[in-house]
């Protein structure tokens, strides 16, 4: 068994810095035994349980089918020539067959990279270029968007189409392949994902984990799973499997747990409802837009609350407004309502949630909770880079098995976020306070979170930019009490232009995924910047809040 990062740590090292750990004990991590392995260890023992089903399509799948079909595209991937850390871009919605697939690259050796389904297929296009990927797996609805990209396309569903490799045959082809195939030995520490994130700046990198990486963050996020309540658990799948949230915290964890995973491919608050109901889902990881619906929307009241079986929801993503959290509460007053820190560099770092037979309960208000076992946090001041001691805000930094081992092909942006002594720069500003809670309170980073996806300004101001009557342009997160907040532009626009402000946020909107648009526009003489010729995004936002405030009735 493994042994945890912080007991390599020299003691010297706590006498000078502030360096915070949880405040349960440590948890082992297994060696050699990849992602796969690990969630599917003793699924033999469940084999006739449902591991995932689909609550539009009905398809449901064993576990021992999860495990049979893992095997069989693991097969079916090596014989159509992958190798050892090649990638592997996966274009789904969430459907049952997406874990098997995830897991099935992992197992060949291979690297999946999830794209969000809703993306542009400019963005896809983007992000198989910057993966280097060899593969495309995707489904008949989207693959008008990836056909052109001159990589083999495995399409998943009945449909045959023409060009493309049909996933039942190519199950099919593995079992006649058999056991012919050499496999590559998988090593812990080779690749297993590589998910673009925006980071702490910027434009989508990738972000390279390893399989020590999600077998760390799962042992230290699953520590206080007990025996009895394995194979108990019925998770909602619906936040994206294609975010690191979706395929390890839902996906992998339930997987692990021998729970079952309700999976929705989309958003709906009716059939949402229905799902949580019918399936008797036990708990619901979440996004606060979505608790938002769930408090106001007359809808709700259509529906048997008592027939619920919810005992949790968990809100992550996105920050949970104390107003909006008391409503749900006062309204589902017997589920527990969670919430868990993290990001895509390092998977979850707190979770409020803890267990009283220990002496610790649910975190306190506003906190987003404990440290996770294995994990060492400090929180250091960004002028001088000094740790600072507990109720003193500073940069949260993380330190873990959990670390990603970088961003692909971008030695400037890893060595910007990991230091030398492998501390993972977060980019959020925090403090810890006495009793080992841990609250956020300001963002370094530039990142907006529209319904707990990323945008990054610096893309929206390259499009903005190309725009040929566009001679500037800010790009800055607006507070929204629905969506968490919106992408917002300042827009300085050429003396002879004669587009509307509606007509650039269309412009946008042509050419990104729904969720990154622009959703205001404001045209501006000029774009306040520092000497440096930064955009002081904090200095635009404050003038179009008094602008708008200035506009609005008395």
């Amino acid at each position: 068994m493994g042994t945890s990062y912080t007991q390599n740590v020299p003691h010297h090292e706590e006498e000078e810095e502030h360096i915070f750990r949880s405040r349960y004990q440590n948890v082992q991590v297994p060696d050699n035994v990849t992602l796969p392995e690990f969630v599917l260890h003793n699924a033999e023992s469940y084999s006739d349980k449902v591991a995932f089903v689909d609550v539009t399509t009905r398809k449901q799948l064993t576990y021992a089918e999860v495990v049979r079909n893992t095997r069989r595209f693991s097969t079916a991937l090596r014989s159509l020539g992958l190798r050892k850390g090649h990638v592997v871009i996966v274009t789904l919605p969430n459907v049952a067959e997406y874990a098997v697939i995830a897991l099935g690259i992992m197992a060949a050796g291979g690297v999946f990279s999830g794209a969000n389904p809703a993306a542009h297929a400019s963005e896809i296009k983007k992000q198989v270029e910057a993966a280097n990927a060899k593969l495309i797996v995707t489904n008949a609805a989207n693959h008008e968007k990836v056909k052109g990209l001159e990589l083999p396309v495995i399409v998943v569903g009945e449909e045959a189409i023409e060009g493309a490799i049909n996933w039942n045959n190519l199950l099919d082809a593995a079992d006649r392949v058999g056991t012919s195939l050499v496999k590559e030995q998988v090593h812990q520490t080779d690749l297993c994902a590589l998910p673009f994130s925006s980071g702490t700046t910027g434009i989508s990198k990738g972000v390279m984990l390893t399989h020590r990486n999600l077998v760390a963050n799962l042992c230290s996020s699953l520590f206080g799973v007990k025996p009895e309540m394995v194979g108990q658990v019925t998770v909602l799948g619906l936040m994206p499997f294609f975010h690191i949230y979706g395929i390890t915290g839902i996906c992998c964890a339930a997987l692990r747990n021998k729970g079952k995973v309700v999976v929705m491919g989309r958003y709906d608050l009716r059939t949402f409802l229905n799902a949580l109901i019918t399936e008797e889902v036990t708990f619901a990881p979440i996004v606060p837009p979505i608790i938002s619906d769930l408090v106001k929307k007359p809808m709700v009241q259509e529906f048997d609350l008592s027939r619920l079986k919810l005992q949790a929801v968990m809100s992550a993503a996105a920050p949970l407004a104390p107003e909006l959290l008391n409503a749900f509460e006062t309204k589902f007053p017997g589920v527990l309502v969670e919430e868990a820190y993290g990001l895509t560099e390092h998977s979850c770092i707190t979770l409020t949630h803890g267990d009283p037979e220990n002496g610790y309960g649910r975190s306190k208000r506003n906190s987003v909770g404990f440290i996770l076992p294995n994990l060492e946090v400090k929180f250091i001041d960004p002028e001088t880079g000094k740790s600072l001691p507990k109720i003193t805000p500073g940069e949260i930094c993380v330190r873990s098995q959990c670390v990603m081992k970088g961003y692909y092909n971008n030695e400037e942006e890893t060595a910007r976020t990991i230091d030398k002594d492998g501390w993972l720069h977060t980019g959020d500003i925090g403090y810890i306070d006495d009793d080992g809670d841990i609250f956020i309170v300001d963002r370094i980073k530039e990142i907006i979170k529209y319904k707990g996806f990323q945008v990054a300004p610096a893309e929206l101001e390259a499009i903005l930019l190309a725009h040929p009557s566009v001679e500037d342009a800010a790009v800055f997160p607006l507070p929204d009490g629905d969506t968490g907040e919106i992408p917002a532009a300042c827009v300085v626009m050429a003396a002879d232009a004669k587009e509307s402000e509606e007509d650039i946020v269309e412009y946008v909107a042509s050419n990104v995924a729904h969720y990154k648009k622009v959703r205001v526009v404001n045209f501006v003489d000029t774009i306040p910047k520092s000497p440096s010729g930064k955009i002081m995004r904090r200095l635009v936002k404050d003038q179009m809040i008094q602008q708008t405030q200035s506009r609005a009735p008395n």
